[in-house]
């Protein structure tokens, strides 16, 4: 047993109001740069739909992540002969139409247009060429878009039968997936980097690109299947999210955790098997969600303790692991889950699926649901469980089904509570097939609607000082090799 730490996140799916007051935190404070006006490390995307870059998730387009091959797995974008045929050509990259042309507005038209009877109006233009463009794009394009027939309707998690029920008017629904980088551990950008300039950081497990090793090959942003590394036009360099490290290390949150208005974003530390990796990246898709949280140990087990001590975790990172509320909510109550496991990178970004509206009929003027096995409304949502499947549990629908009846059963119990109009008979029998008890409903309550700031944030020292005295030999550090059948990938370097 190998004990690692990893810096985690959970997202709470039902609280997102959709705001993007995160996506504008982050980019005030890390893409406001030429070079960088068309990035968003935070995005907020309205599902269903296209997402941003224009259809991210479809990897028969941008090849990204992992494939199994025997007993192991490749990445998609390339092997050692293809990626050296590439070297100066990447097929896959998202283009800026994928994305959007950033602009701005010509102010000066605007300001100094001469008295007339015609009303004066900012033309935009582009920030990368500084030519006039018609705006056709943006980052958040389809926000709010419900069963629109150009975003929504290509939604690749979508069937062609599913398609065409988003035109029915009792079947218009939608929700919001913030997105950040999964900071992973089998991450396919690392693994996929020639230059060997992503690396993950020892102590903390934060996915980082080293500027001064960068050759701009750009494989990384093929090979991230969230995509979620960018190209800087303007420095020749790629970049993506750092998980605000600088703040994680003097105890603050990340900027789109600090500013969520929903309150819907956990950090905190998971401990991990770092041995189980390979074999649980490489399991049959219908597994790599329970084997994921398998990977997960339990931190107040004595031979996890030691695991860590032995490895270099520093004990404070045991601590805040024991107090980790994305713990609880993974491990504990099994109720958040993975983005697109099937794409095998193992992400450490964890959501609580949203429980959707169902469909109904009016009948006298009142609107009906057919509510009396509580349960039963999860087959009438208005957008199928399977939907909910593609995206959270690679297609298996029981496991996404089971924490929607966790939280049904939750609700259920507080109405109970506070309302007294639920039939105790049935209560009992939702106890009974979800495993809940009166009090982890009452506990998963509190921290989902109650909880304060350091209840959402776990945020352990960081002990960098330890960090920079560690040599390549040291226990603390990884093993250098991390990516099966690709490319090695460097995890902390000990300068």
């Amino acid at each position: 047993m190998d004990v690692r730490a990893q810096i985690s996140m959970m997202f709470h799916l039902d609280k997102c109001i959709g705001c993007h007051t995160c996506s504008v935190a982050c980019k005030n404070i890390w893409t406001d740069r030429e070079g960088t006006e068309y990035m968003w490390w935070n995005n907020v995307e309205t599902k269903p739909g296209t997402g941003y870059p224009t259809k991210w998730e479809d990897q028969e387009k941008y090849k990204g992540g992992w494939q199994p091959k025997g007993k192991t797995i490749k990445l998609k974008v390339a092997d050692k002969a293809s990626t050296f045929a590439n070297i100066f050509h990447q097929p896959h990259l998202p283009t800026i139409d994928d994305y959007y042309e950033p602009w701005t507005y010509k102010y000066s038209d605007l300001f100094d247009a001469k008295a007339g009877d015609d009303q004066p109006t900012a033309r935009p233009v582009s920030l990368i060429t500084g030519k006039n463009i018609d705006i056709n794009a943006g980052p958040n394009w389809d926000d709010d878009l419900s069963g629109s027939s150009v975003y929504a309707k290509n939604d690749p998690n979508l069937t062609e039968d599913e398609k065409q029920a988003l035109f029915e008017i009792e079947r218009l629904t939608m929700f919001y997936l913030p997105r950040i980088c999964n900071h992973c551990l089998n991450p396919a950008c690392v693994a996929s980097c020639p230059s060997g300039a992503l690396y993950k950081r020892g102590d903390d497990g934060i996915v980082l690109l080293d500027q001064n090793t960068c050759r701009a090959w750009r494989f990384c942003i093929s090979g991230c299947p969230y995509k979620k590394t960018y190209y800087n036009w303007k420095t020749g360099k790629s970049e993506k999210c750092i998980l605000c490290f600088p703040r994680l290390e003097t105890g603050q949150a990340p900027a789109c955790f600090h500013s969520c208005v929903g309150r819907i974003r956990y950090l905190g530390v998971l401990l991990y098997d770092a041995d189980k990796i390979e074999a649980t990246a490489s399991a049959p898709e219908n597994e790599l969600v329970e084997l994921q949280r398998e990977m997960i140990l339990d931190p107040h087990d004595p031979e996890v303790i030691a695991g860590a001590e032995k490895s270099g975790v520093h004990f404070s990172m045991v601590e805040a692991a024991q107090k980790s509320p994305v713990y609880k909510f993974v491990k504990k109550w099994k109720l958040a889950l993975p983005l697109h496991p099937e794409f095998r990178t193992l992400p450490m970004l964890f959501y609580i699926p949203p429980l959707l509206p169902v469909l109904g009929r009016m009948e006298d003027g009142v609107y009906n649901v057919d509510s009396d096995e509580y349960f039963t409304s999860l087959d009438k949502a208005r957008l199928p469980m399977r939907y909910m499947a593609s995206l959270f549990t690679a297609g298996n629908e029981e496991q996404v089904r089971l924490v929607l009846e966790k939280l049904l059963t939750v609700r259920t119990y507080k109405r109970a509570e506070e309302v007294g109009d639920m039939d105790s008979d049935k209560l009992k029998a939702m106890f009974e097939k979800t495993g809940l008890t009166p009090e982890l409903c009452e506990e998963i309550y509190r921290l989902t609607s109650l909880p304060t700031f350091e209840d959402r944030f776990v945020i352990p020292p960081m002990h960098r000082e330890y960090v920079a005295e560690l040599t390549m030999d040291d226990p603390y550090t990884f093993k250098a090799e991390i990516g099966f059948g690709g490319f090695k990938g460097r995890i902390e370097r000990g300068t």
